[in-house]
């Protein structure tokens, strides 16, 4: 059985990420208007990702006797002025979930619910890949520079991004 502190915090999260999927679904939709076809492609899975994040919470909880709330989502707020900045913005973003999943691991310690810390261990793995690719896809962006060929083999490429970095799934 979850506590109530326990639970709050994980519909806390389940908010967290169910915001970060219309995050991700918002530069799709700004990418693909753009017409960066792999860019769009790659935000698209990266929100499907993210809802499967939020998925697998509330089946935690509703497993460990809690009760899941699915609350609204916020209307993402982004700087679309270009791919580089949206790629920024992906980063800070990911920073922040990385807090809260960190956060949530506090109190699980705190509570003495191992089940729900061990649970967590798979999220923190996650967002450390979550973050890596972050920073290397920003790398990629900072070597193209102004260079238009560039941009077309970086958008191309992410049509099949494939992570540096793997977490275990």
């Amino acid at each position: 059985m979850l506590s109530q502190t326990i639970q709050d915090a994980l519909n806390k999260q389940i908010k967290v990420e169910g915001d970060s999927s219309q995050i991700y679904l918002a530069m799709a939709s700004w990418a693909e208007i753009q017409g960066f076809e792999g860019i769009s492609t790659f935000m698209f899975a990266q929100s499907e990702e993210e809802r499967l994040h939020m998925l697998k919470l509330v089946k935690y909880i509703n497993q460990r006797g809690g009760q899941a709330k699915i609350s609204g989502t916020v209307e993402p707020v982004l700087d679309l002025t270009s791919y580089k900045v949206l790629f920024k913005q992906l980063l800070e973003h990911e920073i922040k979930v990385s807090e809260s999943i960190n956060d949530l691991v506090g109190i699980a310690l705190d509570e003495r619910d191992y089940a729900t810390h061990n649970f967590l261990q798979w999220y923190v793995a996650e967002q450390i890949e979550e973050e890596a690719n972050a920073r290397y896809i920003l790398d990629k962006i900072n070597l193209i520079g102004d260079d238009k060929g560039g941009l077309y083999l970086f958008d191309n490429e992410m049509k099949n991004f494939t992570s540096p970095v793997t977490a275990p799934k």
